[in-house]
């Protein structure tokens, strides 16, 4: 088993799983390879999952490239000096404000260090993530795959991932998180990988007029 994927073993593991799953072959056939996803290690990094989470992907850029446009460099410190109105003019919702807020205190007072969690097994990071206040399982989920490039998880709270894979596999609409899971087991240990492959068929295929 690899621990991390990168560059150098990526197409092998989409080969790997192409070979044991037809459906997942027929993504890479058809589209290609996925681009090899991945993030920095930084408190920027979180912020922009943290904006992510429920909107449309545009606009939690749109309000991250605000607020590095207001504070030059995303940083704990320089994000806690701004008020409330200034997060709201930078499109950041009241809710959305307090959680990264307390991400910034986390980072500051030593109770979150992310270089820490670069050798840390998956449910120990969870655990910490999941311990904020406004992070939970699909935020930590994002943080495993792209920023730490771990090979074996499955955001099963990510519509995207689950409608591609409902739509791939011709699954009911009513399935249950518990079977979609199941089903996902015959990916281990590189469902990291496959929910790629689910997210390069998703933006890849033709969206219905």
């Amino acid at each position: 088993m690899i621990n991390k994927f990168n560059h150098s073993n990526y197409h092998t593991i989409c080969d790997e799983l192409g070979a044991a799953d037809p459906d997942l072959q027929s993504i890479i056939d058809t589209y290609g390879y996925p681009p090899l996803w991945s993030r920095p290690n930084s408190f920027e990094t979180l912020v922009h999952i943290i904006l992510e989470q429920q909107v449309s992907l545009a606009s939690a850029l749109s309000a991250l490239n605000k607020l590095k446009e207001r504070l030059q460099e995303l940083t704990p410190v320089r994000l806690l000096l701004l008020t409330d109105e200034e997060m709201r003019a930078c499109y950041v919702s009241r809710q959305k404000t307090g959680y990264i807020r307390y991400l910034a205190e986390a980072l500051l007072s030593g109770q979150l260090n992310l270089a820490e969690f670069e050798n840390m097994p998956d449910d120990k990071i969870r655990a910490q993530l999941v311990a904020l206040k406004g992070i939970g399982n699909w935020t930590a989920d994002v943080y495993l795959m792209f920023v730490l490039q771990h090979p074996d998880v499955f955001p099963i709270g990510d519509l995207a991932v689950v409608n591609a894979l409902k739509s791939l596999k011709k699954l009911p609409a009513t399935i249950s998180r518990e079977d979609i899971l199941l089903m996902t087991e015959q990916w281990k240990p590189y469902r990291t990988i496959a929910s790629m492959l689910l997210w390069h068929f998703y933006l890849s295929k033709p969206k219905k007029k």
